[in-house]
């Protein structure tokens, strides 16, 4: 898969997913591969999820009906993606859903065990006949004061109640996400730390642009 700069096509369709925590910036890298190389964009069903407001405000309540709604639409998306026929990057993995927020909410209390096993038993069932994406880039941030200062400059309502104690959480479960992408799911990870890098800006964009580059050649 040749890649030799913007608006170049690739020889064969690819499919890349982002990874990684709250506010780590997977929207503006989604953003950032969509244009530089001419990918289909596919965002996190985010602002227009139905639930997510309800679910902040009190997630014993909300946490398996959030979860099932991103589980359907993330669905969709590799529905979709496998008849688009040009390469496309989709804004947050499929596999984050079950491996990460679904184990910690669970672990939290709240989801409880039936709830997490009906979760399960429709992700296994939805997820026989997906395609795997052929690279999952997960941003790594090893600092959760980073993730919030992010997350209250992007100045989401719904996210103001997000505490540092939530994103530690749901970071010690991305500790083994690269393993859990390469055995379970038989996936490429590649992980490409932003704690210091701002890939708006000139130099961090060069870098993921080239790691992508070096990746897919």
């Amino acid at each position: 898969m040749d890649i030799n700069g913007r608006g170049t096509n690739l020889t064969k369709k690819v499919f890349i997913a982002l990874a990684g925590n709250i506010g780590c910036g997977k929207t503006t890298a989604a953003k950032i591969i969509s244009q530089h190389f001419g990918l289909e964009l596919f965002d996190e069903p985010v602002i227009d999820n139905r639930f997510l407001r309800d679910y902040y405000a009190n997630m014993s309540r909300w946490s398996f009906t959030l979860q099932m709604e991103f589980l359907i639409r993330r669905v969709e998306h590799h529905e979709l993606i496998d008849t688009v026929p040009k390469s496309c990057v989709q804004d947050r993995s499929l596999y984050e859903d079950p491996e990460i927020f679904a184990k910690y909410l669970h672990g939290l209390g709240n989801m409880n065990d039936n709830e997490l096993n009906l979760y399960f038993e429709y992700f296994d069932r939805m997820n026989k006949k997906l395609i795997n994406p052929d690279l999952i880039i997960y941003l790594k941030v090893d600092e959760v004061s980073v993730l919030l200062k992010r997350i209250r400059k992007r100045g989401r309502k719904e996210e103001m109640g997000i505490t540092n104690t939530f994103l530690e959480g749901l970071g010690g479960y991305y500790v083994s996400f690269p393993q859990v992408c390469k055995n379970k799911y038989n996936t490429e990870i590649v992980t490409f730390n932003v704690t210091e890098k701002d890939i708006r800006k000139k130099e961090g964009k060069e870098e993921l642009i080239e790691l992508v580059k070096s990746k897919l050649k």
